[in-house]
């Protein structure tokens, strides 16, 4: 009997997702990270830093440094990295619409570093098609926001080969409802779709080498056994169409290469501490196939339903990892469910319904072409899905079934929720005034002309956006570029205008609704809206369509707008009642902005409702702000909702008095 140790596989990469208030506070955390174990950055821009909008824009009032770092220029690309050497690091940039412009500066301060460019490791994420359904951090049209993906990836063929040019990011269709079938055939879809129109950029010898390059970022929900199956059967689908559609014949460049993190969408604020079980039982769902196991982790922290997590919160994620990695003999095993008939008629169950759906989208003309179509599929998808929590059928444990608790020793106390720096915004604006200041106007412009031509021409983006990095130019200036060349975009709501089939549990607020219309003497006007630069739009979107189901006459135009525009809807629209989604942490000062504008305009008549991930003493001064209702996470019943608008907007008791 051999007393040799069995061989361990070597860990997948650990990472958290992290960046907040200003590239120095970011750098700094994640100094303290890497000390701790980190193996991986995973870099968490702001909203104005996604949008390519500088951090002054109007939109981008009350928004920075709050879901990320802001990243206005090279000062501070140079700043988030300072003593960190980026020749070793394996970088993750989860960046889309400006990801040309945030490598560009990447690259910059890597040059400054002396790195050599060539041996860069890391990913940019860069994938549009699903920020149109379900992130919304768009900037341009489908057609030239495919054509940037593509010149990215050509240009790391070239000059960085060892970067992931393209992240396929099914992790957000998961957050906006996706069956797993959908997360499957969405994510393919989309890989395809750039693929295509990459082959025309690389020469067909280094083809199968670029489709080596394209990596994926995927969610694992609570469904343990489901998304193991789903895992599985990724890597059985990339494999076939690798080898089916795209001839690529060496077994590694047909590889599923993926990292993870692990589902957000079902953390709950009611008993946050059962979170900590979530993420751990998700986390198995992707390590446990040695198959189908990720290559990066990162999880969230158990309070993120709650607001920012705390440096301790997320080193008790990556203890999670650690010891999951390192403690148990996990890594020491061949694949645990190999011909295990129930995982194999999971997975080809999956596989059939992906390709269904794959079939789908490309009859339609691939996934370009498919957006509106795989948009309201979400919609409904995620309907469903509220559906069954509202109704009990899907337990949440602590939210909808053994809600009696003991009150949370980790949630109390001063410091118990982490909240951005206020001083923050204003600090990064004086240091982009500055850096505006001090640099050679004349050289920007020159380079903000060339990036002009190369758009226009169709020639590569990057060396232009590089040339424009190094000469000062900023990220509102690259944006404002690009937006000039291919024009603006507005992604479809997926929220139709005609009622679903769906009528379990509706009759009771339909009726109330027509009451209350009929005293109205028209149909009770509802306007959605979404303020600011945050694009999750799906709680939006489920009480648009929910109050279209009950009978209301629902205006919603989608995300990214100013509290200025959603005044005017409600005064074109003649609302009743205004409802309003922020889930960036920046209810306060758009919410303050919105009721004065409001009363400016005359409409301080009109209520207001607004939803997102708001602390109970942000609630007491909305309130005090004039705001009729707040709600968060906790008030998951759409239905209940829908009555508080009815009581709103009731005119019999203003009549009573």
């Amino acid at each position: 009997m051999s007393d040799a140790k069995p061989m361990k596989d070597k860990p997948w990469l650990f990472r958290t997702y992290a960046g907040h208030s200003t590239a120095k506070a970011s750098n700094a955390l994640y100094r303290n990270n890497l000390s701790k174990g980190q193996t991986g950055l995973s870099v968490a821009f702001d909203l104005p830093t996604q949008t390519g909008y500088d951090s002054d824009h109007k939109l981008a009032r009350g928004e920075v440094g709050k879901v990320g770092v802001p990243v206005a220029h090279l000062g501070d690309m140079r700043m988030l990295f300072d003593d960190i050497p980026l020749e070793k690091m394996n970088t993750s940039m989860t960046i889309n619409a400006t990801a040309p412009w945030l490598l560009a500066l990447y690259i910059a301060v890597a040059e400054e570093q002396g790195a050599d460019v060539a041996q860069l490791n890391g990913t940019v994420q860069n994938d549009l098609i699903k920020e149109y359904l379900s992130r919304g951090t768009y900037i341009c049209p489908p057609e030239p926001s495919l054509r940037m993906i593509t010149d990215v990836a050509a240009y790391t063929r070239e000059n960085l080969p060892k970067w992931n040019p393209m992240n396929v990011c099914s992790y957000h269709l998961q957050e906006a409802g996706a069956t797993p079938q959908q997360e499957l055939a969405f994510a393919l879809a989309t890989a395809c779709a750039v693929l295509d129109d990459l082959k025309t950029k690389v020469p067909p010898e280094h083809f199968p080498q670029m489709v080596g390059r394209i990596s994926f970022f995927v969610n694992a929900g609570i469904r343990f056994v489901t998304e193991l199956c789903k895992m599985r059967a990724f890597v059985d689908l990339w494999d076939e169409i690798c080898r089916d559609r795209y001839g690529i014949d060496d077994p590694k460049f047909r590889r599923f290469r993926y990292g993870v993190q692990v589902n957000s969408l079902g953390l709950t604020e009611q008993q946050p501490e059962n979170n900590v079980y979530r993420i751990l039982i998700e986390a198995l769902a992707v390590t446990l196939s040695k198959k189908a196991r990720c290559r990066a982790l990162q999880l969230p922290a158990w309070n993120e339903a709650l607001g920012l997590p705390r440096p301790w919160d997320q080193q008790w994620s990556l203890r999670m990892q650690q010891i999951l990695a390192y403690e148990t003999d996990l890594l020491e095993f061949d694949d645990l469910f190999d011909e295990n008939p129930a995982i194999e008629r999971k997975v080809a169950a999956l596989m059939e319904g992906a390709r269904e759906e794959l079939a789908r989208i490309d009859e339609m003309g691939g996934a370009v072409k498919s957006i509106e179509y795989m948009k309201s599929r979400l919609v409904e998808a995620n309907a469903e899905r509220i559906s069954g929590i509202e109704s009990g059928e899907t337990v949440v444990v602590g939210a909808n079934k053994f809600t009696t608790t003991e009150p949370s020793p980790l949630t109390t106390g001063e410091g118990a929720i982490m909240m951005a720096d206020p001083k923050a915004e204003a600090d990064q604006i004086a240091r982009l005034d500055a850096w505006r200041a001090a640099r050679d106007e004349g050289a920007v412009q020159a380079a903000l002309a060339d990036l002009r031509e190369a758009a226009r021409l169709g020639t590569n983006v990057m060396p232009a956006s590089i040339a424009a990095a190094k000469a000062g130019a900023t990220t509102g200036e690259w944006g404002e570029t690009v937006r000039a060349a291919f024009g603006q975009y507005r992604a479809p709501t997926g929220v139709s205008h005609a009622p679903s089939n769906r009528t379990e549990g509706l009759e009771p607020v339909r009726e109330a609704v027509d009451t209350v219309s009929a005293k109205l003497g028209r149909k009770l006007k509802f306007v959605v809206g979404k303020p600011g630069l945050d694009g999750h739009s799906n709680g939006a979107e489920q009480i648009a369509a929910r109050a279209r189901d009950c009978g209301m006459d629902i205006h919603y135009e989608g995300i990214r707008l100013t509290p200025a525009e959603i005044v005017a809807a409600v005064r074109d629209e003649d609302a009743h009642v205004v409802g309003l989604s922020i889930l960036s942490g920046s209810h306060m000062p758009l919410m303050a902005e919105l009721m004065q504008v409001m009363q400016a305009e005359g409409l301080g008549h009109v209520p207001v409702i607004v939803g997102g991930i708001i602390p109970d003493e942000d609630a007491a001064k909305l309130r005090a702000m004039g705001v009729a209702q707040v709600y968060t996470p906790k008030d998951f019943q759409l239905n209940t909702i829908m009555m508080d608008i009815v009581a709103l907007v009731d005119p019999e008791p203003i009549a009573a008095q």
